[in-house]
């Protein structure tokens, strides 16, 4: 079984430059996630650490918030005026957006101003994205033929990885050529100043292209749909299609696919607290190693069916993410993990007292003994669990055996209390080996690689044959508009939103693995509803159903 198909010279060439065009898109896309971290202190440093790191990723979500959008927006275009042209206006969208990013000032120089336009930005960096999933799959799998849609479509989904490598084999250097402390200074910059040479690059593969054979048949016959959006969504025969291909395909696809290539990289620095070069190499290491994946099972899926492989990458991830993500810390940060089980830490608290520690725009105060003692566990980056005590008593942490009463943060004396509350839970922490960072000679480095690896094959099984089933699923007059919606809701909106919610409920639960739930119920649905409700595409005749 040959992975690539033979073809003609002109086909290999459609593949080609779709497939390099979507990775500098996806490049630029991804640069922002990978520094989440530097981003939250140059945009949003008037608010507490916590804080400006959760906003910084509701920031980041704000462009997969959209991405619906542009999938209503450019997908309605690509159905009207072509494949081609539609998509060589997203990419310019998107390099432009990024290259601005680059150039933007920060909080310190601009004050609000700073995040306001950068959340714009992200916003139109969504649109573009919303617009090109939909228009690539589509142009290669109407160039494919039939019985190698498969094999076709899944060098597009090899981008969205080669795109996050891309971006973190760019950061990387960029931290190891100009050191530390310029590139949290300004050397985060480069990569988006980058991103104006790729754009270049991409506009230019693109005019090379022909439009699609299949989209130029229906043109020359007058067959072209007149109201795309209309006869996707308000007719109940294909909107049940869209539906069924939200919930039961892309939800558990994108979840999967988010958890194994960001959240992995979120939790890695700023829960294990790996130095974030060595993150960046790690997770780089192992996408290079599972990106041929991506092509192995789209060509597979022409064989047995698209339908049991992405089912069983949800079903393998909703059953494993807890035991594998117990190993990441095992192997990452075994000091972290030794400590937790010879010395667990808990929060006894009056819940009445506990907040949710989240304030964008930094003016509430969370001074209950509660929240401080949360507060202080989180910034250590210690995990706990919660205990229910007697309402109105004032909270207590328990590093192991050892008890550290917390403080109530108002008054005159709360200064001097902080000092004692701080120095005593840091004698406690430390008599209990409880570490401040991951030790860089501790981690288990080839280890780490191959859990995060097999993290990255789910998302190979998952994605690999995903558009050929999402073209096959739908009629070519209205396929860009109708498979764009339910693959941007599905990783827009389930996916896009993971790294927050995750980050969020660790952050209220104090269980490092609590944010895990979202991911494993969110797969095992799309599990469920496709097993039941989804039918095989992989024979649908896409020539002739226009």
């Amino acid at each position: 079984m040959a992975l690539f198909p033979a073809t003609t010279r002109d086909t290999r060439r459609v593949i080609l430059a779709s497939s390099l065009g979507t990775v500098f898109e996806w490049y630029d896309f991804y640069l922002y996630g990978s520094l989440a971290a530097i981003i939250s202190r140059q945009f949003f440093s008037g608010v507490n650490p916590t804080a400006a790191f959760i906003f910084a990723l509701l920031a980041f979500a704000a462009g997969f918030a959209v991405r619906p959008f542009g999938a209503l927006v450019f997908g309605r275009l690509g159905d009207l005026v072509g494949r081609k042209h539609t998509f060589l206006v997203t990419i310019v969208i998107m390099g432009v957006s990024t290259f601005v990013v680059g150039i933007l000032p920060s909080y310190a120089t601009i004050g609000f101003a700073a995040p306001v336009t950068l959340i714009l930005l992200r916003l139109l960096q969504g649109l573009a994205l919303g617009g090109e999933y939909g228009g690539a799959a589509t142009y290669v799998a109407e160039h494919a033929p039939h019985g190698a849609r498969g094999a076709y479509t899944s060098w597009i989904q090899t981008t969205a990885t080669l795109g996050l490598f891309l971006s973190l084999l760019v950061i990387t250097t960029c931290r190891i050529v100009l050191g530390p402390e310029a590139f949290e200074s300004w050397g985060w910059r480069i990569p988006f100043l980058v991103s104006l040479l790729l754009l270049g690059i991409s506009v230019w593969i693109r005019l090379t292209l022909d439009e699609s054979p299949v989209f130029k048949a229906m043109k020359a016959e007058g067959t072209l749909s007149k109201a795309p959006l209309t006869e996707s969504f308000a007719k109940w025969g294909n909107l049940k299609i869209v539906l069924l291909a939200l919930f039961g395909l892309t939800a558990g696809q994108a979840v999967v696919w988010y958890t194994g290539q960001f959240y992995t990289l979120f939790f890695l620095t700023q829960t294990l607290k790996v130095d974030a070069q060595t993150a960046n190499i790690l997770v780089a290491v192992s996408l290079l190693l599972a990106t041929p994946f991506f092509v192995v099972f789209g060509t597979l899926s022409d064989r047995i069916g698209r339908k049991p492989i992405i089912l069983l990458g949800c079903a393998l991830a909703a059953l494993t993410y807890f035991p594998l993500f117990k190993a990441l810390t095992h192997y990452a940060n075994p000091a972290l993990a030794s400590a937790q089980e010879r010395a667990p830490v808990v929060v006894a608290a009056d819940p009445a007292s506990c907040s949710v520690q989240f304030n964008p725009v930094g003016t509430s105060k969370f001074t209950s003994s509660c929240d401080v003692a949360k507060a202080a566990l989180v910034a250590r980056g210690v995990p706990y669990r919660n205990e229910t005590i007697a309402a109105g008593s004032v909270a207590e942490i328990r590093v192991g055996v050892v008890p550290v009463a917390s403080f109530d943060a108002t008054g005159e004396d709360a200064p001097a209390r902080r000092a004692s509350f701080t120095a005593a839970l840091g004698s406690a922490l430390t008599n209990a080996a409880y570490p401040v960072t991951a030790d860089p000679a501790g981690i288990n480095k080839p280890m780490v690689v191959f859990v995060l690896w097999i993290l990255v094959i789910y998302v190979t099984l998952v994605y690999g044959p995903i558009a050929a089933m999402l073209v096959e699923m739908f009629p070519t007059r209205i396929r860009y508009t109708s498979m764009s919606l339910p693959y941007h809701i599905g990783n827009g909106w389930f996916g896009g939103f993971l790294p927050t919610t995750a980050f969020a409920i660790v952050a209220a639960k104090g269980d490092i693995y609590a944010g895990l739930w979202y991911p494993v119920i969110i797969a095992s649905m799309t599990f469920v509803v496709g097993a039941l409700f989804l039918r095989e595409t992989k024979d649908v005749d896409i020539i002739g159903d226009r």
